[in-house]
């Protein structure tokens, strides 16, 4: 199939040149004319949001467009049809631990803000999806800008931004319910209720969900509860908003990946995580407790205050807080690594560890926003405060006969505080109705401290490790543009600067006498596109070039984990092609295509042997950057009738490679996979609006994975070697369902 396929991607491209400024499946969007159409709630988000005059290429993604989608799986599957988007899934069905790439880049260097406040964690830089569960109920609208983006708070765009700006007030009181089931008892319950607007001032919504799974994989079951709490005071140009939502989550693990052997042998449902042992009637046996658990909760509170046509100020104050642990079998551990007593004869053993986070954010931002008939301009920032606890305990040991180990005992703390603070000035000036300028500057400023004991065993010293880390980076990231809009095209160029700073694990897996550096990234944009009530398309070629980008080379730090080393020179360079067409009788088609290369110049791979001992370096040349597929296609039919609505997604992604170092052996195959949605939506006495209907994933049954893993080492001398390559994959579910109802009071 996948052959065949591919000709059949190279006619629809060349029947199609794309559009960049808009989402698929909304294919005729009408764009403001300025700022000042926003309405009062949103002006929060406007200084860091993108419009039709911007000079990047982004997607909007409505409210109507997320609720159509919004059935179960994560908040990254919602967004898997916008352009040069891929999503992960660890436990194969798009519910739990699941990722999401623009691009090729990573969620660690992808800015995700909620209502303009920072939602990436302050170390990692990840999101962590599955710690705000269904939070798309709760989502007015979504942005997702590619690139480099506009200016905004938080974790450095380092390849795209995700921009959400939770739901506004309704004038009316309602109530909603929706529920699905489906495939691997999959289930998912949401109940929202409104006030509406009551004393022309005040207005109150609140939101209870949960989610669960019993996962495709063997034991990858998870359970996710959250809820969503927002108060406003509205007073003719003053909003006052205090929002409160958060999530709790309990999922088994199922990151380890098993290879094709073991898929072969086992079936592909296999999970190896929390394996005891084989009984005597080769019987496997996991251990039950072997979960990630953890609770965040989210604080906001939003003042918006319009003093006259022209000028208006927003502020928020935000706090975050988190605490979790996961709890892990551990086979054959060895003993002294967990500060237990060894001795000669025992020094390896069973065990049960739980690695415990204890964090809180806090801080401020704001933006004062100036608009005239000419001139758009913003002055904002924001100051942001992070401190997070990290330590282990180990709970219980497997003891030989004759040892006397204390088992429940701590063996690692440590604590990290960081300051984040950016101030930026934007400015889009209107040289004519049809030709606008584009200047966006900002300062950022990081301060990151982190002191104690590491969980990782320096075996040289003879003791944990020892992390004693202050950093301080100073960063500016300048953005210009031009854009040029007579009736129905439009043409941009931009040219911009991100830099980005090392996450945590950049530094405790690195070498101990070498600190990573920050990377730095220009951004080169050019786009077009042309916009009609039947027809648009466009296509926006980008070049994103990465001085001291961090990858894994294969290199292994004093203690023997990989290291992220950075590489002088790489890049990400393609084109993003999309279309739409609003045929007669309900018919649509919504399509885009991004062709890519992603390449590492001159990568220098370093392979250890099997002991650890001896390494070689190999110049394997310009290679593929990791998990950055060549090409990415997504295709959409739609039809709708009166209350019937049918529509047909589907998406190619190319082989992928898994290491740094070009090698076959080390790749993921590519995919094609396609999702069927037929919906039915009627009124009924009573109820303002019910809709029945059912979503089949993975429609022809394909068998793929859509994540993984790569290692390597060689056996031999340096001049005689044989490589040995080792290789996990995230397998995907095959054909599977949820049957979805939404009632609306």
């Amino acid at each position: 199939m996948k052959n065949n396929f591919l000709p059949f991607i190279a006619l629809l491209t060349v029947a199609s040149v794309s559009v960049s400024a808009q989402e698929l499946g909304s294919a005729h969007p009408t764009y403001p004319d300025s700022l000042r159409t926003y309405k009062l709630d949103e002006v929060v988000i406007t200084s860091t949001r993108a419009t039709e005059t911007t000079p990047i290429a982004y997607t909007n993604v409505g409210k109507e467009q997320l609720k159509k989608v919004n059935n179960g799986q994560d908040l990254p599957y919602l967004l898997s049809m916008t352009p040069s988007a891929i999503t992960t899934s660890d436990a194969g069905a798009g519910i739990g631990y699941t990722t999401l790439r623009v691009r090729g880049t990573d969620g660690t260097r992808i800015n995700v803000t909620a209502n303009g406040i920072p939602i990436n964690d302050a170390e990692s830089h990840n999101v962590f999806w599955v710690n705000m569960p269904d939070l798309a109920s709760s989502v007015k609208d979504i942005q997702v800008q590619r690139g480099a983006g506009t200016s905004t708070n938080g974790a450095g765009a380092f390849g795209a931004s995700i921009n959400m700006v939770t739901t506004d007030y309704s004038t009316e009181p309602y109530a909603e319910f929706a529920g699905s089931y489906g495939s691997f008892n999959t289930h998912k319950e949401t109940v929202k209720v409104g006030t509406g607007l009551f004393n022309n001032h005040w207005s109150f919504d609140a939101r209870l969900s949960n989610i669960g799974t019993d996962g495709y994989l063997d034991r990858a079951t998870v359970d996710l509860n959250s809820f969503y709490l927002q108060g406003g005071y509205y007073n003719g140009g003053t909003t006052l908003r205090l929002i409160s939502f958060g999530g709790k989550e309990r999922t088994y693990h199922a990151w380890n990946y098993p290879g094709k052997e073991e898929m072969a042998l086992y079936g592909r449902t296999y999970n190896s995580c929390g394996y005891m042992y084989t009984d005597e009637k080769g019987v496997d046996h996991f251990y039950k407790d072997q979960t990630d658990n953890y609770t965040q909760m989210h604080y906001q509170l939003l003042w918006d205050q319009v003093f006259t046509n022209q000028l208006d100020l927003n502020v928020g104050l935000h706090y975050t807080k988190g605490d979790g642990y996961y709890q892990e079998y551990k086979r054959k551990a060895y003993l002294e690594s967990y500060g237990l007593e060894t001795s000669d004869d025992i020094y390896r053993s069973d065990l049960v560890r739980k690695k415990d986070m204890d964090n809180w954010l806090g801080g401020a931002i704001f933006s004062l926003n100036y608009h005239t008939e000419k001139l758009s301009a913003s002055l904002g920032g924001g100051l942001n405060k992070y401190n997070g606890l990290h330590f282990g305990n180990v709970l219980w040991v497997k003891t030989p006969a004759g040892a006397n180990l204390d088992a429940e005992h701590e063996y690692y703390r440590n604590e990290a505080n960081k300051v984040d603070g950016n101030i930026y000035a934007k400015m889009d000036y209107s040289f004519s109705s049809a030709l606008n300028g584009y200047v966006d500057l900002q300062f950022r400023h990081i301060d990151y401290k982190i002191k104690g004991v590491n969980d990782k065993y320096n075996w040289d010293a003879g003791a944990m490790q020892n992390l004693d880390l202050h950093e301080k980076f100073n960063f500016f990231n300048p953005k210009l543009g031009i854009n040029y809009h007579v009736k129905n095209h439009r043409l941009f160029a931009s040219w911009s600067v991100a830099h980005k700073e090392p996450t945590r694990n950049n530094y405790t897996d690195g070498y101990f006498t070498e600190l990573p550096k920050a990377e730095r990234m220009f951004d080169y944009e050019l786009g077009y596109n042309y916009l009609s009530s039947v027809f648009s398309a466009g296509a926006n070629l980008y070049f994103m070039d990465y001085k001291n980008q961090l990858v894994l080379t294969g290199e292994l730090n004093e203690i023997g984990e990989a290291v992220s080393n950075n590489v002088p020179d790489s890049y990400r360079a393609g084109v993003e092609l999309m279309a739409a067409l609003k045929l007669p009788f309900g018919f649509g088609w919504d399509v885009n295509a991004t062709f890519s290369k992603n390449r590492i110049k001159n990568f220098t791979e370093r392979l250890y042997t099997e002991d650890g001992k001896h390494y070689i370096d190999i110049n394997q040349g310009n290679t593929h950057i990791a998990f950055s597929p060549d090409l990415i296609f997504n295709n959409r039919f739609s039809y709708t009738y009166k209350g019937f609505e049918a529509s047909l997604q589907s998406q190619y992604v190319s082989k992928q490679y898994m290491s740094n170092a070009n090698i076959e052996a080390e790749t993921m195959d590519s995919y094609f996979v396609s999702n069927l949605d037929l919906s039915y939506t009627f009124k009924l006495p009573h109820i303002k609006r019910a809709t029945i209907g059912v979503t089949i994933y993975n429609l022809f049954n394909e068998e793929y994975e859509n994540n993984g893993w790569a290692a390597a080492n060689y056996s031999g001398t340096a001049d005689n070697y044989t490589r040995i390559s080792y290789t996990g994959y995230a397998a995907q579910a095959g054909t599977n369902f949820l049957a979805h109802l939404s009632l609306s009071f």
